[in-house]
């Protein structure tokens, strides 16, 4: 832990957590498509363990026309008219063990960068582009705005099982050096 032999932080109860301090919160399951979409986004523990967040860069698909313009982003629809429509707006495949999230952080001076790979196999649906233009925002509000990627997985693949209730986790961060 950063210098002292406690730090703060809090761990959000409805949450499935991962060994890389992920937080995965599941948002809905299309019995028709068979698929289930899931919130991702970073731990408490990781600001607490490797402090400050000062960078957080999400994966990007090869292509980026797959991804639509948010509403509020101040763009039009004049601004780029080739843009898919939403029905055909899906992001890129990524595979367990593939690049999701690298997150900078600074402690006392020392930077750290970690590679966040993707918790599971999954289509990235939508990517938080807040918290890229403004890091803070995992420091300050880590299980509410600053969720990196909203994905979409299968459903069969997706066994919550293999993941973290906030016990567990807890559990887990207790076991640590």
């Amino acid at each position: 832990m950063a210098d002292s032999d406690y730090a703060e932080f809090s761990i959000a109860h409805d949450r499935l957590y991962t060994l890389d301090h992920l937080w995965m919160q599941v948002l809905d399951e299309d019995k028709e498509e068979g698929t289930t979409s899931i919130k991702i986004g970073l731990s408490e523990f990781l600001m607490a363990e490797f402090g400050e967040v000062i960078q957080i860069v999400l994966a990007r698909p090869r292509d980026d026309s797959v991804f639509e313009i948010d509403a509020d982003s101040g763009l039009s629809e004049d601004d780029d008219e080739d843009k898919p429509s939403k029905s055909d707006t899906m992001g890129a495949q990524v595979d367990t063990d593939e690049l999701l999230i690298t997150v900078t952080t600074r402690y006392d001076g020392e930077f750290d960068r970690m590679l966040i790979n993707a918790p599971i196999s999954c289509t990235i649906v939508e990517l938080n582009g807040h918290v890229e233009d403004n890091p803070d925002l995992a420091n300050e509000d880590a299980y509410g705005d600053a969720w990196c990627v909203i994905v979409k997985t299968f459903t069969d693949d997706f066994d919550e099982d293999q993941f973290m209730d906030k016990d567990e986790y807890l559990a887990m961060l207790n076991e640590l050096p």
